[in-house]
């Protein structure tokens, strides 16, 4: 199987994200898109992140119905902070027989030499790159890149971190699924 990896802490997940997975599996050569949602981001302060079992039930729920999206808590049990190159070792490992390829907007692009084993992942995985405004993709010897005009909205979890913490509504920025767990469960309010 061909598999599409969309790394991310989302924090929370919201339709942006969703809108990019799903433009992407349906458009390149890919069986599915898993998210793989990030424990602990090395680029990002932990104290911002609502719990990860949280985080990756309300991914769950966002995506629930969609068979080619899939939800995945893999980095859970690896070593912490979430490095994209053990990951995908790791996943290499367990499945073997299928091609994984590694999904990330152009502003993420332009930092993955300086990511962990960075040079790794561009010469052993296809990427898949989604446009972001001012961030251009150069050409990287020995990388199989792809560039995917995915639909942007601009949409970001910290901005609705902070309508979740004025009481706000966050309504068509996540899905309804999303909401009602949000609040059931008083998530981002402290």
């Amino acid at each position: 199987m061909n598999i599409g990896l969309y790394f991310g802490s989302f924090n929370p997940i919201h339709h942006g994200h969703l809108i990019i997975a799903n433009h992407i599996v349906q458009t390149q050569p890919l069986d599915e898109v898993w998210f793989i949602v990030s424990p602990q981001n090395p680029f990002k302060p932990a104290a911002t992140l609502l719990n990860e079992n949280h985080r990756y039930f309300l991914v769950q729920e966002a995506i629930e119905g969609e068979h080619r999206l899939k939800a995945s808590n893999v980095e859970f049990h690896l070593p912490k902070p979430s490095y994209t190159i053990h990951t995908l070792t790791y996943l290499q490992e367990q499945y073997p027989k299928h091609q994984f390829h590694v999904i990330m907007g152009s502003d993420s692009f332009q930092n993955v030499e300086r990511w962990k084993n960075g040079e790794l992942i561009l010469q052993n995985y296809p990427i898949i790159i989604y446009k972001r405004p001012g961030f251009m993709v150069e050409p990287v010897e020995g990388a199989r890149l792809t560039i995917a005009d995915a639909p942007l909205l601009e949409i970001s979890s910290t901005h609705i971190r902070e309508l979740i913490k004025r009481n706000q509504s966050i309504r068509y920025l996540v899905p309804d699924a999303v909401i009602r767990e949000i609040e059931k469960g008083m998530y981002y309010k402290k």
